[in-house]
């Protein structure tokens, strides 16, 4: 009998006052709280010459300064057989030089290490950087709560992509609220709040924040700056007092002593959610940007709070894009302005509060918990233990939702005797939009993609119809496929674009490789090669990717169209082309700019590459596909597809927003492509992630498949979901997912994502 998998947490833990301390013992909560069935436990180091009285989740501590106690833990650890253990890593908390003494403990372990690492020095010393690289090559997977973590890693150290996640800092599940309640709960009614807490340190800006008082105070009158938190222990060991003593001091001199609240106290965490439930603006006013992670600004984030601060790394990702407001450091009357702006103006003070608390929920434990549970799977199937618990291999730590099986209800209702409609208003057909065959050819490629061993064949009328459609939308005398018709089945222009040209060629190459029907596969070879002249001219790169993608299938068949052989080559060559010169060591792309269906291009050129045998065309594939995913991976982590918008040009910020469904489609395909290329299990890792955006992984943490009709949302505004269900959104979403499917039986390993609460919704 198999027992559940066993996770130990190595950090500072409560009642030790840090943020190291209150970190790990929130993660090792949320994990043990959570749907999976595992067993935590913490390991806690103790610094020298203190004691705790630690709770029963502590298993063992450890004395900082003993290497026996890190070798003897080491023991322990092993002969309990634990499955993961977690280290929470942070510079000072270890001992040693440079914490060299978690080593000791590290290197001996048998089971996989997932490294937190709270700190990412971007100039170590020699020392620093010969203990932090060894602690990250023997862990299987490191996290950083930060894109800069993720950045510093690959530039200063070398990590591998493959190796890195960015998974946010936890915060707790609580209700967006108004301050009220909590004010007069903690005696501050009828007064303006700003608050900061944290322990306190000369690092953290306290004093900036008392010299922007009084401007603040003329606007207005009844602020009270609050100030919550103990002195670090550590300062109180060199110092005393002496810190919090001349912040006093600071504002009684400027005559403000009434209006800025000192609390000396380490409280407990339903305290400072009252806290911060309370104020109206939280400031974070550090005075140096090499701060990768800040639990204090995460928490208030997630409550709902308007943030003002500095715009230190966490902060300058967190809050970017409006999502809070930035100052200079150490500059008192910018951030007394804005704090002001603020208090006196509640619509954009309650805005950006709304904002705030609905892109913070992502971050909540909960989900954090699933991130790392996940992770942990993932760390033993890279190294799993000599005798899983599991027969057949590694553990699975999360309780999986597998991917779920394709449903074509919704597809159906959106089909009629002419083909498939363009538009929906919610879930119901829209006649007034008619048809394309933009749609149409994907509902053929969807045809086709569905003719393999493990799927369901749509209806054989249905596929013909797809067929039908493509053909009448044929202008022989153009040489062109029209694309839009009216639902009177009148065409509305003579010609389409040139992209809806290769979208439909796409449909017919793979049509003449895979369909059932040999008659079928006949009539899309024919009217391929009718068809793929016309491209030679073409100037659009997605075009020529879309025709590519026609030509992987169309070759497979008509090996004897050297016509056709020398189109692949020059569409493949003008790609390659645009590559080379438009790129630069931070912008490996095409064109100036990412507009939509951009992992097509680069899976054009992967499948080209294999076909042909042209290794600079399988590169340019693959290295233009990993600097495209990681535009596509939001700071929590999470993909983030390019938004409609897309970029105006290479300088400007990605735009998030609106982001559609083919975007994760295009980009599991592409993975899939390139998977293919080296057989790295990184892309069935990028694939499986970019489907959960389908399934609520993403900005708003809201799923836009209803699983058991099939049905997709057209995509995500920046705070809601377009609930309008069109064609390609529901055929993005079934092409996404078998193409997944397909995948996942390639390499053998199932897809399986955390379930959410709302998957049907």
């Amino acid at each position: 009998m198999t027992h559940p998998p066993k996770i130990a947490f190595i950090g500072n833990s409560l009642p030790r006052r840090c943020g190291i301390a209150t970190f790990t013992t929130d993660l090792q909560q949320a994990v043990a709280g959570s749907a999976a069935n595992v067993q935590t436990v913490i390991v806690a180091m103790t610094d020298h010459g203190h004691s705790y009285e630690y709770p029963a989740t502590v298993l063992h501590q450890i004395s900082d300064g003993s290497l026996e106690d890190y070798i003897h833990t080491a023991d322990i650890l092993n002969a309990s057989r634990f499955d993961v253990v977690c280290l929470q890593h942070e510079f000072g908390i270890f001992g040693g030089d440079a914490g060299s003494h978690i080593l000791s403990l590290l290197s001996r372990l048998t089971m996989p290490v997932v490294t937190t690492l709270h700190t990412v020095l971007a100039e170590p010393d020699a020392v620093q950087r010969r203990v932090f690289s060894r602690i990250i090559e023997i862990s299987a997977k490191v996290v950083v709560m930060a894109e800069k973590g993720r950045t510093l890693l690959r530039q200063v150290y070398g990590v591998p992509e493959n190796k890195i996640e960015v998974i946010a800092h936890g915060i707790p599940d609580i209700a967006f609220s108004s301050p009220d309640e909590a004010k007069r709960k903690l005696g501050f009614e009828d007064r303006s709040i700003i608050l900061t807490f944290g322990l306190l340190s000369p690092n953290k800006g306290i004093e900036v924040m008392i010299d922007a008082m009084p401007q603040i105070l003329k606007s207005q009158p009844d602020a009270v700056y609050v100030v919550l938190g103990a002195t670090h222990p550590n300062l109180v060991r060199s110092e005393g007092e002496a810190y919090r003593e001349a912040l006093v001091a600071r504002a009684l001199s400027l005559g403000i002593e009434s209006s800025v609240v000192f609390l000396n106290q380490f409280v407990d965490q339903s305290t400072l959610l009252n806290f911060i439930s309370m104020c109206d603006v939280y400031a974070t006013p550090y005075l140096t940007e090499a701060q990768m992670t800040s639990g204090t600004l995460a928490y208030s984030f997630g409550l709902g709070k308007a943030v003002v601060s500095t715009p230190y790394w966490h902060a300058g990702e967190l809050l970017a894009e409006g999502r809070g407001v930035l100052v200079p450091f150490s500059d008192a009357k910018s951030i007394g302005t804005e704090i002001a702006n603020l208090l006196t103006d509640d619509v954009r003070r309650n805005d950006l509060r709304r904002r705030a608390y609905a892109e913070s929920r992502s971050m909540t434990w909960e989900r954090t918990a699933e991130r790392y549970l996940a992770l942990f799977d993932d760390a033993m199937q890279l190294r799993p233990r000599a005798k899983p618990l599991v027969s057949g291999g590694g553990v699975l730590l999360r309780r999986p939702f597998a991917s779920p099986e394709p449903q074509f209800a919704y597809f159906l209702s959106m089909c009629d005797d002419t083909g498939l409609f363009q538009h929906a208003v919610y879930s119901v057909p829209d006649r007034s939009h008619g048809y394309c065959v933009d749609d149409n050819a994907r509902a053929l490629l969807l045809s086709v993609a569905l003719n393999t061993t493990g799927e369901e064949r749509l209806p054989e009328p249905l596929a013909m119809r797809f067929a039908s459609f493509v053909q009448h939308a044929w202008n022989r005398d153009e040489k062109h496929f029209r694309n839009f018709m009216g639902f009177d089945r009148r065409w509305l222009e003579d010609k389409g674009s040139e992209d809806s040209h290769g979208r439909t060629l796409w449909a017919l190459g793979e049509c003449a490789q895979k369909d059932i029907s040999p008659s079928r596969r006949q009539w899309a070879a024919a009217l391929f090669a009718d068809a793929l002249p016309t491209t030679e001219g073409f100037q659009s790169p997605r075009a020529w990717a879309f025709t590519l993608l026609g030509l992987d299938g169309y070759c497979a068949v008509r090996a004897d169209d050297f016509s056709a052989k020398r189109l692949r080559l020059i569409l493949a060559a003008r790609l390659l082309d645009l590559l080379t010169r438009v790129e630069t060591p931070d912008w490996i792309w095409f064109e100036e700019g990412l507009s939509y269906d951009n992992a097509r291009l680069s899976q054009a050129l992967v499948l080209t590459g294999l076909a042909t045998g042209t290794p600079a065309y399988v590169a340019g594939g693959i290295r233009s596909l990993h600097w495209l995913i990681a535009k596509q991976t939001a700071p929590l982590g999470h993909f983030r597809p390019i938004g409609t918008d897309g970029f105006s040009d290479r300088r400007a910020q990605p735009r998030g927003f609106d982001q559609q469904p083919l975007e994760a489609t295009a980009t599991i395909a592409a993975c899939h492509a390139a998977w293919r290329v080296d057989r790295d299990p990184e892309w069935k890792r990028e694939a499986d992630r970019a489907f959960a955006w389908f399934l609520g992984e993403n900005d708003l943490s809201i799923p836009l498949v209803d699983i058991e009709t099939g049905s997709c949302r057209d995509g995500l505004h920046p705070k809601r979901v377009n609930e309008n269900r069109g064609g390609e959104s529901v055929v993005s979403y079934l092409l996404g997912l078998v193409e997944l499917r397909k995948l996942s039986r390639a390499i053998g390993q199932p897809s399986t994502f955390t379930p959410f609460h709302a998957l049907s919704a």
